[in-house]
């Protein structure tokens, strides 16, 4: 599908809760229709018949960002079987919209989630957290381009990418020579 429908609407991102641990059922439903759609994953040991293995599992259950057009997203709901919601903010107005992830956001989110560290630390998207610390750019390493605010988690230098209102990680340590201050 493409990333813009018939009436020309650009593409956004949108977070999306999955009932009952199924968002890589919807994953695979949107990667057959073409859809580009995210989850964070992470590699987890888990004992299986007396032996550690490592599984790539989802991070954070029953979450799924889908990149679409406003009709498409509408037209995805109407006809999937699965049960799927959107994740809704509270305007100032008392309205409640869909949460939808600004696009350079949501590259910076991928950046860190989508390495599959072990280490990565899954956080409450309370943004107040982290109101404290500085906002960085990653220079280099697997999390090079990200954008995030500085902190200390369990001791150590990290960079939290956050996505408001839904879920925000840590990467793992970085060096502070590979992070540059930037104002916004």
């Amino acid at each position: 599908m493409d990333e813009r429908s018939n009436n020309n609407e650009q593409a956004v991102w949108y977070a999306i809760r999955v009932t009952y641990n199924r968002e890589m059922k919807v994953k695979a439903e949107l990667d057959e229709l073409k859809i580009r759609s995210f989850v964070p994953m992470q590699y987890k040991a888990q004992v299986r018949d007396g032996r550690l293995v490592k599984r790539l599992v989802p991070s954070v259950h029953n979450l799924i960002f889908i990149y679409i057009s406003p009709s498409g997203m509408r037209h995805y709901k109407e006809t999937t079987s699965l049960p799927i919601r959107y994740i809704m903010r509270r305007e100032p107005n008392g309205r409640r919209t869909p949460v939808i992830v600004p696009q350079d956001q949501m590259e910076s989110f991928i950046a860190v989630a989508g390495t599959y560290d072990e280490q990565l630390v899954y956080l409450s998207p309370n943004p107040g957290d982290f109101s404290q610390g500085d906002r960085v750019r990653i220079l280099g390493g697997p999390f090079e381009g990200a954008e995030g605010i500085f902190v200390r988690v369990k001791g150590d230098r990290r960079v939290v990418v956050s996505i408001e209102g839904v879920v925000a990680v840590a990467t793992t340590y970085i060096h502070p020579s590979l992070l540059e201050k930037i104002d916004r």
